[in-house]
């Protein structure tokens, strides 16, 4: 095989972004591509099969680009970008890195960090009403708040409402101490931990008093009928079908809607069919009505989380394959 020599021109601050605590940015290039890299003070070598070389060259540019426009260059978007390229898909980070949905109460930037984010950023706001399913670290709740957040803060809206059904995840809490607010609480905090990153507690409960930001659980939208409004269904798969046509038709004038869930993770009781699931048959076609599906590619929490969701989509893939084997054998039984 014969060996070819790509070389980078890449300033010395960049190139200490690229690299990584002790070059390890470099060896995950290395590693996924075949390569040699050898980083210099003034760029990079790249050493290997062309078209190997030619992907890896491509990775280590687009993350000094993204380091140009004062983005941090952390794990996440190095595994993303490698994966981008050994896709054989364009890479694009520079596209995502300039879409800026909102900034946190510290002035970050909130922003897609892969091509699945973006377009779930870009449904939200083209369509009245999105549904953004996928695995746990997809950004689809902490996304639409920040949507959401930013639409109130711009008048596009005068309120936002933020809900999500009560439902245990697998385990009896049993009766919860204090008022009514406490009880609910707890189910909530996930949506409460995103609006204080994003807009900071004294804001929020400005906001809350007044009674232009509300959260609370879906059994209180019955009989509402919601205009102006911003609205977040969260966990949407805990949801019965009689809960997400309530909840579809509280929609009023003027109004924006994210449903958010995923359905590998179900807490309905056995054999309850869930809401999300029915409204996604019902609803694919009718415009206005954008579905968007996250994969474990768009996983933008700790890598070992990707590598988690991974494992456990291989294992419930097997075993729906053996259930399947299984319940035909027992029909040819009975036959």
């Amino acid at each position: 095989m014969e060996e070819h020599h790509k070389t980078i021109d890449i300033p010395a601050d960049a190139l200490k972004a690229v690299s990584g605590q002790l070059d390890r940015y470099l060896k995950k290039i290395e590693r996924a591509f075949g390569v040699s890299i050898i980083a210099r003070g003034d760029g990079v070598k790249v050493i290997g099969d062309e078209n190997a070389a030619d992907k890896a060259t491509e990775v280590i540019s687009e993350l000094a680009s993204l380091h140009s426009r004062g983005s941090e260059i952390d794990e996440q978007s190095v595994d993303y970008t490698i994966a981008t390229a050994l896709e054989g898909m364009k890479l694009h980070a520079v596209d995502l890195d300039s879409d800026i949905v909102c900034r946190t109460i510290n002035g970050k930037p909130i922003k897609p960090k892969t091509a699945g984010q973006k377009k779930y950023v870009d449904a939200i706001r083209n369509n009245m009403i999105c549904f953004g399913l996928g695995p746990a670290g997809t950004g689809k709740t902490y996304l639409g708040m920040a949507m959401a957040i930013q639409a109130f803060k711009d008048g596009d809206v005068n309120r936002m409402i933020l809900t999500r059904p009560a439902i245990e995840a697998g385990e009896k809490l049993g009766f919860l101490p204090g008022d009514l607010q406490s009880k609910i609480d707890p189910y909530l905090r996930p949506l409460y931990d995103a609006l204080y990153q994003i807009m900071g507690a004294e804001s929020y409960q400005h906001n809350y008093e007044k009674g232009a930001i509300e959260v609370a659980p879906l059994a209180y939208m019955r009989g509402r009928t919601l205009d102006n409004a911003f609205i977040i269904l969260d966990e949407a798969q805990n949801t019965t079908p009689a809960q997400m046509k309530m909840f579809l038709t509280r929609i009023g004038f003027g109004s924006k809607v994210i449903i958010t869930g995923d359905i590998t993770q179900k807490d309905l009781p056995a054999g309850t069919v869930s809401g999300l699931d029915v409204a996604l048959k019902v609803l694919r076609d009718v415009e206005d009505i954008a579905i968007i599906e996250l994969t474990n590619r768009d996983v933008v929490r700790h890598p070992l989380v990707q590598k988690i969701v991974e494992a456990y989509e291989k294992y419930e893939k097997k075993e729906d394959y053996r259930a399947k084997r299984k319940e035909s054998y027992e029909k040819k039984k009975r036959l």
